[in-house]
């Protein structure tokens, strides 16, 4: 599908108006996501099949390398981990769940409350733009230091 870009902005609104009002942009965006999910399910497989270490065993490293024993200190480097390792900005609690998963330890269950108390301690900040979704949160450079205290502990 191909959208116009050129012409007054109302005609391009109207294009807009016109192509959601058709489904066309719901379909098209469930087509998107459902590639994505296929090109993570790939680089997965990939990944196993070059002998890469498993996400499960790589995030369990992590944790007990920095002696992340307490659930909220498993949220935090379970962030850090999705962030910084494996390049995930967007992490439903699906994601984080299927990472403790992975690494056989129990999920953290309630995954909000946890995230919120990780914001309230500075841990984790949501990025301007993204409405406050804790899907997004990244480490602050406070989580950072915090995380970084632990391997050195």
């Amino acid at each position: 599908m191909e959208i116009d870009l050129k012409g007054a902005a109302i005609q391009i609104d109207e294009q807009m108006v016109h192509t959601k009002a058709e489904h066309t942009w719901t379909v098209l965006l469930e087509r998107i996501r459902e590639a994505r999910e296929s090109a993570m399910e790939a680089a997965v497989a990939a990944a196993r099949e070059a002998g890469l270490p498993e996400r499960g065993s790589a995030f369990r490293a992590l944790l007990e390398n920095c002696a992340l024993t307490r659930k909220p200190d498993q949220v935090l480097g379970a962030i850090h981990y999705l962030r910084d390792v494996e390049g995930i900005s967007d992490s439903p609690p699906r994601v984080v769940n299927d990472l403790f998963t992975d690494a056989g330890i129990e999920p953290p269950g309630n995954l909000s409350l946890y995230l919120n108390r990780l914001k309230e301690r500075n841990f984790l900040m949501v990025p301007s733009g993204k409405d406050d979704k804790n899907r997004f949160a990244i480490l602050t450079p406070e989580g950072q230091a915090h995380l970084d205290k632990r391997s050195n502990a």
